[in-house]
């Protein structure tokens, strides 16, 4: 019975659950070709009146060096209010600051939103700071909100 019970934690410790909690990624499929989810992307920050800081076109930039890739694009964009707060929480949130999403599609056609949970900054830079915490919270769930709307039809 004893070892019943030791093979049975083992393997829930070996599959763990499937809570995505805390991952460092997020990814969601966009129902639009790649131009209209950047386009409907860049739309959705300028309307919740987000800073669009710089789009970077990964494709384009393999082009110029006669490379292939399949498109990637990068959009960085922020709130100079919430970032200035992170980062006198720490100045090293200033690597993951403006924040960026990642536009990719992949060798079947299908678009991805990928941009880092902001969960995950509260770990890597340590911020134990109650006011920064709620910070990375809303950025947690207006991140996602953004993704879900500019990845809808």
């Amino acid at each position: 019975m004893i070892k019943w019970i030791l093979l049975g934690l083992i393997t829930f410790g070996l599959l763990g659950c499937d809570s995505k909690k805390g991952t460092f990624l997020e990814s969601t499929v966009s129902q639009n070709s790649h131009e209209k989810s950047i386009s409907k992307l860049k739309e959705l920050i300028e309307k919740k009146g987000l800073i669009l800081f710089e789009t970077i076109d990964h494709k384009k930039n393999a082009t110029s060096v006669k490379m292939n890739l399949k498109p990637n694009t990068v959009v960085v964009f922020g709130n100079p209010k919430m970032g200035t707060v992170l980062m006198n929480c720490n100045p090293s949130m200033g690597l993951d600051l403006p924040l960026r999403i990642v536009v990719t599609t992949n060798y079947e056609g299908i678009t991805n939103f990928t941009y880092t949970n902001p969960e995950y900054w509260s770990l890597k830079h340590n911020i134990k700071d109650k006011n920064c915490l709620s910070i990375l919270n809303k950025a947690k769930v207006a991140l996602a909100n953004l993704v879900e709307s500019a990845s809808k039809k």
